[in-house]
């Protein structure tokens, strides 16, 4: 018998996470390293555990991410939607209770490109008048 995994992926701004949710004591490990020393704030970290508290399963999963691109409250916050999909995976009637709490939509909010002519996105050159 084969220890069941479930994967899934999710994205914020540049961030993209996969995670491994496997049968466990609630570990929770982020590109080989604990996530207590990958993230800084105790506020990243509790923006992980939501999709777990709100379900009450974070004692029953194991949890492995590995992420890339993006700053760390990117990276968070795909972790964050990659868990919330992976326990629709493991167990479909948590799907109601994960989504009235909002942890299954994707913020789809990026950073807007730079515009030639421009300082930045919206941001224009100063004009002068002599």
């Amino acid at each position: 018998m084969a220890i069941e995994k479930f994967q899934a992926t999710g994205r914020r701004k540049t961030a993209v996470a996969r995670v491994f949710l496997s049968a466990g004591e609630g570990k929770i490990t982020v590109n080989g390293r604990a996530f207590e020393n990958y993230f800084p704030t105790e506020v990243l970290r509790v923006c992980i555990r939501e999709p777990l508290a709100a379900t009450q399963t974070a004692a029953k999963f194991n949890v492995s991410a590995n992420v890339t691109g993006g700053g760390t409250a990117g990276q968070a916050e795909a972790i964050r939607l990659a868990i919330a999909r992976a326990l629709i995976k493991a167990d479909d009637s948590l799907r109601v209770n994960l989504k009235s709490a909002g942890f299954l939509s994707r913020d789809p909010r990026m950073k807007e490109r730079k515009k030639y002519g421009q300082k930045g996105a919206r941001r224009r050159f100063q004009w002068t008048k002599r």
